[in-house]
């Protein structure tokens, strides 16, 4: 099984990216790959001008196709996602995500910015007709610790969460999962936040 991470953190060594770690390892230790991208696998003019002709472009697109789900990682600015992730969303051709459950990790800097999930993000993903999406996870970016060597920490609480939305996302991945699971349609679980 296969996961592909978008992640719309315009920064390498974002905070945002550090979700994605935590929870590519968690799918690692239950078989399921993940495959990562950022604006940084792309030339900017093929972004910048959407050229769907461009091999960067069509490997994106035939990951999202052959991916079983769907992580989607962004910080949280200004109420909205990042810029980063729209273009990268852009990308993916309308309908794409059909039929694949979809987890949104997303940071910011303090609770305020919770709702942008639910009235930014999530729309965007149903116009690409995810299958489902899950209510996602919120992290406060001072529950993640970076050291100066790199290595990221995440606080107890957002990590129990973390871990709990992606064995979620891990178990409908599962074929016998997928047939007997009813469509719960856009919020199958709730992990937002608690400070």
């Amino acid at each position: 099984m296969k996961i592909v991470a978008i992640s719309g953190s315009p920064s390498r060594q974002s905070k945002t990216a550090r979700l994605i770690d935590h929870a590519a390892a968690r799918l690692a230790a239950q078989d399921i790959e993940t495959q990562r991208f950022s604006v940084y696998d792309f030339a900017a003019e093929e972004l910048l001008y959407g050229n769907f002709a461009a091999d960067s472009v069509k490997a994106f697109q035939q990951a999202i196709v052959r991916a079983d789900g769907v992580l989607i990682a962004t910080p949280v600015y200004k109420a909205a996602y990042a810029g980063a992730l729209k273009v990268l969303l852009d990308l993916i051709p309308e309908g794409g995500l059909a039929g694949k459950p979809v987890l949104p990790l997303v940071s910011g800097g303090s609770p305020g910015h919770l709702l942008a999930v639910e009235y930014t993000l999530k729309p965007v993903l149903a116009s690409l007709k995810a299958s489902e999406i899950h209510q996602g996870v919120f992290a406060v970016e001072q529950q993640i610790a970076v050291s100066p060597q790199g290595q990221a920490s995440l606080a107890d609480e957002l990590r129990q969460r973390l871990d709990e939305a992606v064995d979620d996302l891990a178990a409908l991945l599962r074929p016998a999962a997928r047939l007997a699971a009813p469509h719960r349609g856009h919020d199958f679980i709730s992990r937002t936040i608690s400070l």
